[in-house]
């Protein structure tokens, strides 16, 4: 087996830099695509619907994409930076276009394209931190990754409220998206494609170990229905510990799409006081119809660019256990499954307090803890994942892994209105407890994980 050489920070970084583009586009999409959505007429009821598209199209692109990019050899720009780049140009375009959406279809179809080109280019990027690193500097490399991340989330989160205070205007009328967001969205699609090229050209890939046999494999599996029919193949194969880290994933997965889709109209509302006002007309209303109507869209607005910075705090305090996860590492050995559980408890106990907030002040707090979950959420289950799988299948896995991320918000779509009506009541803001609940369950799930080689992370050096 190849013996991979430790690499330094600074390697690590450039070829985790191009998360920062990835990030900036989920930021984006997470924290405003409701908001869009809303303003195009969308009632909180449809929302989680509306936002279907994204999990769809992970759940088809992702294990196709890990297959081709394990398939894939060049000798120039080599296994995976090829699907980097072309996501990455189909995103930003994207990214340009969604907030200029004039109907609500337009947008959603926008939301398709945008998370398929996403997907393209993450899928080979979790891929790529196993491909490089040893395993003794796995769980350091994804910790990294959580680390450009968060500083993505918090900058592209805070962007409309940013650009707001630059001057642009954050109101519009009715049925068209404020400049703050088109601005806010074209400023991620320059730093998506930015990132990504920085990574495409300081980062090279270790070619296959005997590329003869690599060449005569890939000939053999060539076509889309070898690429399928081996995906079907990894999907049976999968190992216990994989589907046991599915468990946990799915409830995660669960909690946060319900947050992207619901945090919006649920903290605008009771938070904030300033719900979506329902469309007018204004060649039939009356002038103080009109006016009415100006004063609540521009608390809405108002609302939902402080909805959006708050959620930019979850970005930081990631960064922050990123940090602080990539100190204790360096020197000491962790349990794996114990930090992810803790830190899976701390964010439901954020999703909870959201209900009890009084204050908008108070939901630093639940971002702060919520944080601390998706800090853990993208590192730890891939760490554990990649000491638990074929490093010749680390690209179809790591796509068919991401299936419990997509399959979660797949059933949530479809469940998260009457769930959170039936069992907290009608109002958005229980959308936030059916959350939590959620994360409670997820942390629950890891204690079925067993493999102490999976749970333990021993820093290199130490017996």
């Amino acid at each position: 087996m190849q013996q991979k050489p430790r690499l330094s920070f600074w390697q690590i970084w450039n070829m985790s830099f191009g998360f920062l583009g990835i990030q900036f586009g989920y930021a984006l999409q997470s924290g405003f695509m409701t908001r869009v959505f809303e303003t195009l007429g969308a009632d909180e009821h449809r929302l989680p619907l509306l936002w279907l598209a994204a999990p769809l199209t992970g759940l088809i692109v992702q294990p196709i994409i890990g297959q081709m990019s394990d398939n894939t050899w060049h000798p120039r720009w080599g296994r995976r930076r090829p699907f980097f780049l072309i996501g990455a140009i189909l995103a930003s375009i994207t990214l340009f276009f969604i907030p200029h959406s004039s109907v609500l279809w337009m947008a959603a179809g926008g939301l398709w394209i945008l998370d398929a080109s996403m997907n393209i280019s993450m899928e080979p990027f979790r891929a790529l931190v196993a491909d490089k690193l040893p395993d003794s500097q796995r769980s350091f490399g994804f910790v990294v990754q959580t680390l450009i991340i968060g500083i993505s989330t918090w900058v592209a989160s805070n962007l409309p409220l940013f650009v707001s205070k630059l001057g642009v205007s954050n109101e519009a009328d009715p049925g068209v998206v404020p400049m703050s967001v088109q601005v806010a969205f074209a400023v991620g699609a320059m730093v998506f494609i930015l990132s990504i090229l920085y990574t495409v050209f300081t980062t090279d890939e270790y070619p296959p170990e005997d590329l003869e046999a690599f060449r005569a494999e890939r000939e053999e599996n060539a076509g889309m229905a070898n690429t399928l029919k081996e995906v079907v193949k990894n999907i049976s194969e999968m190992p216990l510990t994989m589907r046991k880290l599915g468990v946990v994933q799915f409830f995660s997965w669960f909690a946060f799409f319900t947050m992207w889709s619901m945090a919006n109209p649920g903290l605008t509302d009771h938070v904030f006081n300033a719900p979506k006002p329902e469309a007018i007309e204004y060649a039939t209303s009356t002038p103080e119809a009109v006016e009415a109507y100006k004063v609540a869209d521009k608390a809405f607005n108002d609302a939902s660019n402080q909805v959006g910075s708050y959620m930019g705090y979850y970005g930081l305090s990631s960064m922050a256990f990123a940090l602080l996860l990539t100190l204790w590492t360096s020197r000491r050995r962790i349990n794996r499954k114990y930090v992810h559980m803790a830190s899976l408890f701390a964010g439901a106990y954020g999703f909870f307090n959201m209900y009890f907030a009084n204050e908008p002040s108070d939901l630093g707090l639940s971002f702060v803890l919520i944080g601390f979950s998706w800090g853990s959420i993208l590192s730890m289950p891939y760490a554990m994942l990649s000491s638990a799988i074929d490093p010749n299948r680390m690209g179809v896995y790591m796509g068919i892994f991401n299936m419990f991320i997509v399959l979660p918000q797949i059933v949530a779509a479809f469940a998260i209105t009457p769930l959170y009506k039936n069992i907290f009541g009608d109002a958005p803001i229980n959308a936030m407890l059916l959350a939590g609940s959620a994360l409670v369950l997820a942390a629950l799930a890891n204690l079925l994980i067993t493999s102490r080689k999976v749970m333990t992370y021993v820093p290199e050096g130490e017996a």
